[in-house]
């Protein structure tokens, strides 16, 4: 018995640096709800009154493996929780690990506490949809001078072109992959934005 209650006791925290010289973001799952500390504002939000999660990918040029967690509260306060953290100057660490778990046990901890919690993956509907536009956009423009290369006999132009476009396609199909909107559930969190 004295185990189960340590596992129900137990409290799980997280940290990070978002940025080089301020301190450090720092989160616990406590048994009355998520207590956070940032800056010098402090917090204690129950689980049935986190109103919202979104999950995100979100590369940044420092980081290009960094995923993000919005949590708003019924009060509209929102808070964001990152995977990285600043080391040094020109160092952007990955904190995957601690990250995913704090992410799954805020998940575990709210769906016990009974919370009715809006929980969204990926970028908003319309910023999804521009994003796409612009995709679409750049595709037609990108086509068209690789048609143009061709037709002037400007092969190393075209495959300029070519090298180029198959990059950015691997750069930003992760992002559009993994940003798709979408709904989830507590026991079904997208394994595409956790680290």
């Amino acid at each position: 018995m004295q185990v189960l209650e340590a596992e129900v006791t137990s409290v799980t925290s997280y940290a990070y640096k978002a940025s080089l010289i301020g301190s450090a973001h720092r989160f616990e799952l406590t048994e009355q709800g998520l207590s956070w500390h940032i800056g010098g504002r402090t917090s204690l939000w129950p689980y049935d009154e986190i109103s919202a999660i979104r999950l995100s990918f979100r590369p940044v040029s420092m980081q290009q493996h960094r995923f993000r967690a919005d949590v708003t509260h019924s009060s509209g306060r929102r808070i964001a929780i990152l995977s990285t953290s600043w080391q040094t100057a020109a160092l952007m660490a990955p904190q995957d690990n601690g990250f995913r778990a704090f992410i799954l046990a805020l998940h575990a901890r709210m769906a016990k506490a009974g919370s009715r919690a809006v929980l969204t993956a990926g970028l908003g509907r319309t910023a999804y949809a521009a994003v796409l536009a612009f995709l679409a956009v750049l595709t037609v423009a990108m086509a068209g001078l690789l048609i143009r290369a061709l037709v002037s006999g400007e092969f190393a132009g075209a495959l300029f072109i070519l090298g180029f476009a198959a990059l950015f396609a691997w750069q930003v199909g992760g992002f559009v992959r993994r940003n798709q909107p979408q709904r989830y559930s507590f026991d079904q969190v997208p394994k595409a934005l956790l680290p």
